[in-house]
């Protein structure tokens, strides 16, 4: 490469180069980087302080950064040199330590800058979520405090995945326990239920304890659709309870125990992994009004009781697969209409996914009111019908706002209905891109339905919302 031309390209040359420096940077993981003294001097105030100083590490080779790991740290070297990084430079192993480098340095911008690229990771990741483990990280390496951005941001992110979805070990104690202490302080969406808390946090700390406890704490403690299913389960304590209980103390404190059903702790209790004592002082204070989910609910319409409704559908669409796939016949000529079962009037957050297995000139997802509602004709044309189409753009009453989203028009493209009855509004995931809240539907229904509107050869399925 001829120099001379470019000086973000000869100042990159610079970066960590043993040539060029004259300052070893010793990191936390003992690996050395290379630096010249005058550049980080002038582009850090903060390394200016440590390396002017008139103390040794004025005169000294080598400065020492314990707290530092070299993956963040050559983040901040191409900052510094060239006043920018590349976006492929940041990726999930290496983005929180660079974040954590650019604060103890006090680099706003390129705080900023990542702070962006977080936002824009979570969002374009969507359902393939890495928030449990850059959340893990950020408890580690920074201060726990409600006014930390980023800790924030990711706590709210993790609140709304499944505790469930999450495999063990993807998320420390530590990122566990801020995240029950940080939704139990703060009214935040939530999607997992506290019986499903404790199940969770039982099953962690059994790891903690040994696989084969693990195991054998995964087939006594059965999940909330095992309940529901009426599936038996040998209910008695298991070898080292008493290990587990001492790991679950970490934990206890953060459990909502007025929100799990007396039922339900009839699985509970024969473990002795809790006290007998916290059993009977909560199971006393067991508040039926309270929702079994702290915060603003996120509720994933189970699989069990998510279907087509065949009495609210057009006459040329075709209910198949025991409810789960509206399929348009080859006379269905224009857009028709067809409902789900669900009903959905209660608060809290509300989301499914529709498949589209076979696509359609113009497939179209959303929600509608049953009043006053034509099945035989398209939603999005009808002062009730409230729908996304392939196209990106979105449309009610005839009235419609281009460029929402990238079109999809194609088949087995994956559309999730986020409908927040809290604040009324509905946003959409789109491949796993969740894009904004459309605000412009400031007239959704109380009483929604899921809805969508096709025609030959459109085929689509619906299901319950998966978020991991």
């Amino acid at each position: 490469m001829i120099r001379g031309y470019s000086l973000n390209q000869d100042l990159k040359l610079l970066v960590n180069n043993s040539k060029y420096s004259d300052i070893e940077i010793l990191c936390k993981d003992e690996i050395k980087l290379y630096g010249c003294r005058a550049i980080l001097a002038a582009r850090s105030e903060v390394l200016e302080g440590l390396l002017y100083n008139g103390m040794k590490e004025s005169f000294e080779r080598q400065i020492s950064f314990p707290t530092i790991n070299s993956s963040g740290m050559k983040i901040i070297l191409e900052y510094i040199y060239v006043g920018s990084i590349e976006v492929n430079s940041l990726t999930k192993d290496n983005i929180i330590e660079a974040y954590c480098a650019a604060d103890y340095f006090q680099l706003l911008d390129l705080q900023e800058f990542i702070m962006r690229t977080i936002k824009i990771f979570l969002k374009n990741n969507y359902t393939t979520n890495y928030s449990p483990e850059l959340l893990s990280k950020v408890v580690e390496i920074m201060p726990l405090s409600e006014d930390n951005t980023l800790l924030n941001l990711l706590v709210k992110e993790v609140a709304t995945i499944l505790l469930t979805d999450i495999e063990i070990g993807r998320l420390s104690i530590i990122a566990l326990q801020y995240l029950l202490f940080y939704a139990h302080e703060n009214d935040i969406p939530f999607a997992t239920p506290e019986y499903e808390v404790f199940r969770y946090s039982a099953i962690f700390a059994a790891k903690n304890v040994s696989d084969v406890t693990y195991k054998a704490l995964m087939e006594k403690l059965p999940t909330l659709e095992q309940i529901d299913n009426l599936i038996q389960i040998e209910n008695k304590f298991i070898t080292d309870h008493q290990k587990v209980a001492q790991e679950l103390e970490h934990l206890i404190e953060y459990i909502d125990f007025r929100r799990i059903k007396k039922s339900q702790f009839d699985f509970i209790e024969p473990l002795k992994i809790i006290p007998a004592e916290i059993i009977q002082h909560n199971s006393e204070l067991i508040n039926s009004d309270l929702n079994n989910i702290r915060g603003i609910p996120i509720y994933r319409i189970k699989e069990s009781e998510l279907f087509w409704d065949e009495s609210a559908c057009g006459s040329n669409l075709v209910i198949e697969d025991n409810g789960k796939i509206i399929q348009a016949s080859n006379n269905c000529k224009s857009h028709q209409s067809a409902r789900a079962n669900i009903l959905i009037e209660d608060k809290g957050i509300f989301e499914w996914d529709v498949i589209i297995e076979k696509y359609c000139t113009y497939s179209w997802v959303g929600v509608c009111a049953s009043e006053n509602f034509n099945y035989e004709n398209f939603a999005g044309n009808q002062p009730n019908g409230w729908v996304l189409g392939s196209g990106g753009a979105f449309r009610n009453n005839n009235n419609f706002v281009r460029n929402y989203c990238p079109s999809f028009h194609k088949d087995g493209a994956r559309i999730t209905v986020h409908l927040d009855m809290n604040k009324r509004t509905c946003a959409f995931t789109v491949n796993g891109i969740k894009y904004r809240e459309i605000l412009e539907w400031n007239n959704l229904p109380s009483k929604p339905y899921p809805v969508v509107s096709l025609r030959y050869p459109g085929r689509f399925r619906i299901l319950s919302h998966q978020k991991k």
